[in-house]
């Protein structure tokens, strides 16, 4: 996983912090002043770890997703298409119901738009390892198909961020969420299949 910015022990309180007013308000009413306030130390302290609250908020959103993110290394335990299928959409789902992301998507969504459609960020790069690692894993044993492993990883990657996002637009009394990702996993495992 790629190290946070400044990582000390005490980033870990402020992040805490900053994860607790961004659920309370959002991102846009949250300021370094409150986060200080929340982590019980002077505003200098949390500047001198971050610039702004954009490096801030980045900086827990990669805390937050790459380590649920980084489970994504357990399909090299069970790398065919199935166990990799099954770890993409039980990480995609995770994501999609944890309570920040959620928060995000109902008051910032901005946020997330330049991951949409400008660039990766270090999460989307540590699980793009995890799904190309295992995936090179499963083409060992003749369990996942041939090709480049990374272009496959970045394809799994591609579907997964699909259903992460867009979910709602597809749920209604007729189709359940976890029936959607049920078919991620049906999607997945077939792209890879041999």
């Amino acid at each position: 996983m790629a190290a946070l910015r400044n990582k000390t022990i005490g980033d870990e309180r402020l992040l805490d912090a900053a994860r607790e007013c961004l659920l309370a308000v959002g991102w846009r009413r949250t300021t370094m002043t409150d986060v200080a306030r929340r982590a019980g130390v002077s505003r200098m302290s949390v500047y001198r770890r971050w610039p702004d609250m954009t490096a801030l908020i980045g900086d827990l959103m990669t805390r937050e997703w790459s380590t649920v993110g980084a489970r994504l290394a357990d399909g090299d335990r069970h790398p065919d298409a199935d166990g990799i299928a099954r770890a993409v959409a039980a990480v995609a789902l995770e994501i999609r119901q944890g309570e920040l992301f959620r928060k995000i998507v109902e008051v910032d969504p901005e946020l997330l738009v330049p991951y949409l459609l400008v660039r990766r960020g270090r999460t989307q790069d540590t699980m793009l390892r995890s799904i190309t690692s295992a995936v090179s894993a499963g083409q060992q044993t003749g369990e996942v198909r041939e090709d480049d492993a990374e272009l496959l990883a970045r394809s799994v990657l591609l579907m997964a961020t699909g259903f992460v996002f867009s979910a709602p637009t597809m749920t209604d009394e007729n189709v359940e969420e976890s029936a959607l990702f049920d078919q991620l996993v049906v999607a997945v495992r077939g792209y890879l299949a041999p």
